[in-house]
Parts: C-alpha cells; structure tokens; sequence
C-alpha cells in the first residue's frame, strides 16, 4: 500500500516536471512560430497583411493647421516692433488617402519602388472655418527677396514693381491661398520668366512624393521597408557629410522584433533630413501593448550640445555662428526661400530666436513628436508629426517694405499636426491576428509552467514526508 502510494506520488512529481519542461520549451517553440509568422507577413509582397496595408492605409491621416494670425502689422514694417501673433485653429485636411502608385518589385535587388501621390481634402467637421477664413500673414514673395537677390540694384527695380502693384510686408490671405496657392501681384509684374503662384505647400495636389526604392524584406526582414533610394539618389544634396543621407523607413512601419534599445530611423522628404526617435514609454493602445517613441530635443540642437549636428548648420547669421538651437535651415531644398522648420512655438528654442516674437506657449505635450510602434510586427499605430514653418525676413535698404526693420525676424507662418490612430476595425483586425494570438500562447506557456512546477513542488513535498512518517 505505501509503495503504492509513493510511486504515485513520484509518478505525479514525474508529470509536473515533464509539464514544466514542456511549459519552457514552448517559450523558444512559441517564439520560434510567432518569429516565422510575422516575418512571412511583414515581406512587402503581394499576399502579405504588409503589403496590403503599405499600398493603401485603411487609417485615415490627417493633417490639421493652426495659422499664426499677425496682430499689428503695420507696426512690425514701420516700427520693427514685435511681431503680435495669435494661434488660429485647428483647420483639418485628409491626407495620405491616395493608395502608391507605378510600384515595381526587383527580385535581383529584393527592392520594390514606387510614388506616392498627394492629396488633401478639407474636413469641415474637424476644423473650427472654412478654406475662406482671412489671416494677415507675411507675404512670401517679398520676405524672399533679399535671400534670392542679394544684389542691391536689382532689389531697387524689383522695390519698383512692388510699389506698383501696392504689396507690402503683410498680406491678408484666406486659409487656402495661404496652403495651396495664389497668384501674387508683385510676382505677376515682373517682365521675365518666374512662377507666379506662391502658397507654403505650393503645389501639392495632383503631385506625387518620390520616387522611393524600399527593401521589400524578402531575404533579410531586419530591412523590410528601409528606403534605398530616393528620387534615384543614395544622398540628398542638400547636407554635407553625412547629414545628407537617407535613412531608415518612411516612419509608417519599420523592421519588426523592436527592443526598446533600438533608435528608429526615418526619413521626412517634406523637411529634407533624416530624423530618429528614441523609446519614451510603455503604453497601451485600444487594447494592443505598444513602444511610444519620441523624438529628442537633441534633433535641433546646436553642435555645441550635439556635435553631431555639425552639417545641420549652413546658416550662420540667425543660428549666430551655430549656437543657437531649435531651428533648422532648409532653404536649400527650397530652391534659395529662407525656409526654416522648428517645433511648434519654437519648443526647444533658443529663447532669442522666439524673443522678437508674442503670443507662443511652447508645450510638451501638444507639441512635441512621437510614434507608437507595435514592437513584434514594427507598424506604426499611432503617430503625431508636429512641425511649424518660419520665414526669415531680414532687413533690406533698397526694399520699402523692409527697410524699416532693425533686425531680422523668424517670422512663425503656421504649425501642423499630422496624425492618425489604427482605426477600430483594423484595430480588432490586428487583435484577432496578432496580439491574441501572441497572449494566448504565452498564457499556455505560464499556465504549463506554473501547474507542472506546483505539481512537480507538492508530490515531492508529499513524497519526503510519507517516506519520512514511515
């Protein structure tokens, strides 16, 4: 009888061992699996959940607008005081609806190339006007001058056909002018050849962004999506050394397994430059656990604080010989308009670039970057590009517009916000696919592991007691 009662209890110990055993193999097994699964998918071919969601987002972008509306202009162009500004906002376009088009794969170089077209639609319900809203803002044409012709007698002829045609420092613009574009009456005076329409995104509508070449992932996962080239080029021209590489993937996915040590790499063609960001934080989003990634301050730092911004800084009378931080020249890619890009309000400015400067409240939270990266498959569920766009404006003698001016200003001409959330289908889409999936095999992994090692624990507790009583 007590035989039989101890071989028992060691043939149950014997159980929960061979169930913990089998409880931690299935940790490597299962991982093995899910490793196979997500790299089959994540391969930008015809077939995959990738590729389908690379081609068209069924997520809707949108990019929404906040207009910095100039309060006291006249006082500005005669008097050089302040610039008074006032936020004016949220005006709210779809974007990125349009699904890639002309895409090609290349199985000698496991590339596929393609272009992505541009549009954007006005979402009345999401903005607080209409396109007809009126601001008084910089005008774009004559601010340009000095930085496109420096020379002073040709300033004086063109300060002629601006006089004419009775422009001045300040405009009064609508909403979509301002975008999308509007014939300029100074710019329409002038006798030889120039474009005649100017607008900050001037044009966009009916263009496409490219041509990009992405490893599609096929033989190497760990660069699925990465861009080789674009518009046929390794390197952008605009940049020395290596500033002016191309990096890492648009931002709407990157290669999947993502540890939080990893730096995301990304490339914006709208603002010329490669970016990174940097893990932030756990969170979780509509049930799916992701890594929210934030882009650090040191971006726009000046060398002094990053050395490696070194080849970021071309322009040395605003930035004061490379000191000063939080903006970014990217006049170059602008074909010579003093074009400058900074976080919203001048976050992580320089206090002297937002001095000449009232009505900004820089805020962490609203203005700031980040992308929330589901880790195993690498696709971007969440995301917020913040970025504001600057003219800067200088003194010019022979312009009667600017000759009043006793420095140079950044002028803040608007801030955007290009965002989207996984939509509630697809997010249920990839619940059911992934994350389930994913949690139950480790809840069997747990549930094996714990049941087989407080088996194995108590039949071995009881065992050396029996045979301790006998």
């Amino acid at each position: 009888m007590g035989c039989n009662r101890n071989c028992g209890l060691i043939a149950g110990a014997a159980i929960g061992a061979v169930l913990a055993v089998f409880g931690g193999v299935l940790v490597p097994v299962g991982d093995m699996l899910i490793e196979k699964t997500v790299k089959k998918e994540a391969v930008l071919e015809e077939g995959t959940i990738a590729f389908k969601n690379w081609v068209k987002t069924d997520t809707d972008v949108y990019r929404q607008f906040w207009i910095f509306d100039v309060q006291n202009p006249e006082e500005v162009e005669v008097h050089s005081s302040k610039i008074k500004v006032k936020q004016r906002g949220p005006y709210t376009y779809r974007v990125r609806y349009l699904a890639k088009e002309n895409i090609t794969q290349d199985p000698e170089t496991h590339t596929v190339s393609f272009l992505q077209p541009n549009g954007a639609i006005f979402e009345p319900s999401l903005s607080v006007g209409t396109e007809d809203d009126t601001f008084t803002i910089l005008n774009l044409a004559i601010a340009a001058i000095p930085h496109l012709y420096p020379n002073s007698f040709i300033q004086g002829i063109l300060n002629s056909l601006i006089k004419k045609s009775k422009s001045s420092m300040f405009q009064n613009r609508t909403l979509k002018e301002l975008l999308w574009g509007y014939t300029d009456p100074f710019l329409n005076l002038v006798p030889y050849p120039v474009t005649t329409t100017v607008g900050v995104f001037y044009p966009y509508n009916n263009t496409a962004d490219g041509v990009y070449k992405v490893f599609n992932g096929k033989d190497d996962i760990s660069k699925v999506a990465i861009i080789d080239t674009y518009k046929g080029k390794k390197h952008l021209s605009y940049w020395a050394s290596y500033c002016d590489m191309i990096n890492g993937t648009d931002a709407a996915s990157f290669p999947p397994f993502i540890e939080k040590t990893r730096v995301l790499q990304f490339f914006s063609s709208d603002i010329c430059r490669s970016f990174y960001a940097v893990f932030g934080a756990e969170i979780n989003l509509k049930g799916i656990p992701v890594y929210r990634f934030v882009l650090p301050s040191r971006i726009f730092a000046s060398p002094l604080q990053n050395p490696d911004n070194h080849c970021f800084c071309t322009e040395k009378l605003l930035s004061k010989n490379c000191t000063l931080y939080g903006v970014l020249d990217i006049s170059k890619c602008k074909e010579g308009k003093p074009v400058y890009i900074s976080l919203p309000h001048f976050l992580h400015a320089s206090p002297e670039i937002a001095e000449p400067v009232e009505g900004l409240s820089p805020n962490e939270e609203e203005h700031s970057t980040y992308l929330d990266v589901e880790p195993v498959t690498g696709f971007t569920l969440q995301f917020a590009k913040r970025l504001q766009i600057n003219i800067l404006v200088k003194p010019a003698r022979k312009i009667e517009a600017l000759k009043h001016l006793k420095q140079n200003y950044l002028v803040p001409i608007l801030w955007l916000n290009e965002t989207a959330t996984i939509a509630d289908e697809k997010e249920a889409m990839f619940i059911d696919q992934v994350t389930r999936k994913i949690n139950l095999l480790r809840l069997v992994q747990i549930i094996f592991r714990s049941i087989g090692t407080v088996m194995f624990v108590a039949f071995m507790i009881s065992y050396c007691a029996c045979r301790v009583g006998c």
